[in-house]
């Protein structure tokens, strides 16, 4: 049950984002996969959003008490690691930079999907839609 509730939090960004232009909802690569979707995670490519990040999205949820958070950083971005050698490129820093986790517990409500939606119309209503 919680699984089905996670995948349909999952469709529910997959339509809510589907015209905006820029904006990526992570998703399983074709239908070989399952994804049970725990978490509900996008990119946002601001040289197709009109200047619109992962930020201003952020901030605005915030704004009407609804928490979103970065994607991860990277570990070798921490204070703690910052002595040892990196090997790798920017993928890791362009996702943390970019990216923005959304609510998608099991427990959200209609209106909790309305107050979603209402606030990621606002932000993106200036933009070039799809």
């Amino acid at each position: 049950k919680h699984v089905a509730l996670r995948r349909q939090m999952h469709d529910f960004y997959v339509e809510v984002f589907a015209s905006i232009e820029g904006v990526d909802v992570f998703s399983t690569p074709n239908e070989d996969y399952f994804a049970n979707y725990w978490l509900s995670a996008i990119t946002i490519d601001e040289n197709k959003t009109k200047g619109i990040t992962r930020e201003t999205l952020r901030l605005a949820l915030e704004a009407e008490n609804i928490e979103s958070r970065p994607l991860w950083k990277p570990m070798h971005l921490q204070p703690i690691f910052s002595k040892y050698p990196y090997y790798g490129k920017k993928v890791a820093e362009n996702l943390f930079e970019n990216g923005l986790c959304l609510p998608s517990g099991s427990n959200l409500s209609d209106d909790d999907r309305n107050r979603i939606k209402k606030v990621i119309q606002f932000v993106f209503s200036n933009q070039n839609l799809k």
